[in-house]
This record gives C-alpha cells, sequence and structure tokens, in this order.
C-alpha cells in the first residue's frame, strides 16, 4: 500500500514540475507581462557588465528570449528557468532576480 502511494504522489509530482514549462514563443506576449513563466533551453551569449549579468536562452525549435539573472550558467548548457516577464522597447525577457 506504501508503494502505491508514493508511486502515485512521484507521477503526480513529475507531471506538476514538467508541465508547467512553456514554449518561449508563446511567452513572448502581453498576456504574459509581469507574470511568471517557466521555460527551458540552452544557454548562450552570457554577457556580465558591473553588477548587470544575463544570457540567451534558445529553446528546441530555436525561439529565443533574453534572461536577466545574477547566476551566468556555462554557455551550452540546458536550463530551466523561472522568472517574470517583462518588457523593455518592444522586447520581450525574464527576469530571474
Amino acid at each position: 500500500m506504501n508503494k502505491k502511494i508514493l508511486f502515485i504522489a512521484l507521477l503526480v509530482g513529475i507531471l506538476l514540475v514538467g508541465g508547467c514549462t512553456k514554449a518561449i514563443k508563446d511567452v513572448k506576449s502581453d498576456e504574459y507581462l509581469n507574470k511568471d513563466v517557466t521555460v527551458k533551453g540552452t544557454v548562450q551569449n552570457t554577457i556580465k557588465i558591473g553588477s548587470f549579468s544575463g544570457y540567451s536562452l534558445v529553446d528546441k525549435n530555436g525561439d529565443e528570449i533574453g534572461i536577466v539573472s545574477a547566476e551566468l550558467p556555462a554557455e551550452g548548457s540546458t536550463k530551466r528557468v523561472s522568472g517574470t516577464i517583462k518588457k523593455l522597447l518592444g522586447v520581450y525577457y525574464i527576469d530571474t532576480n
């Protein structure tokens, strides 16, 4: 009985975590502006200038979004990122701070 309950809890946890990831092209809209989202992709173009740092995240479809983050992961690594959709001069980005 305990194994069955543990299995169901694990399955629900996997579905909740996996089901929350959105496609980058979908979150680049005013519908998600100032809302929390989670996306997944490959890290590219890391940059750090003074206290500002960030990078580009490219998903499996080739869609790209900027990420503002204190953490700079290795370029080429796969990363799941959660943050708030923002827009500056018509460009969407995710703020993780």
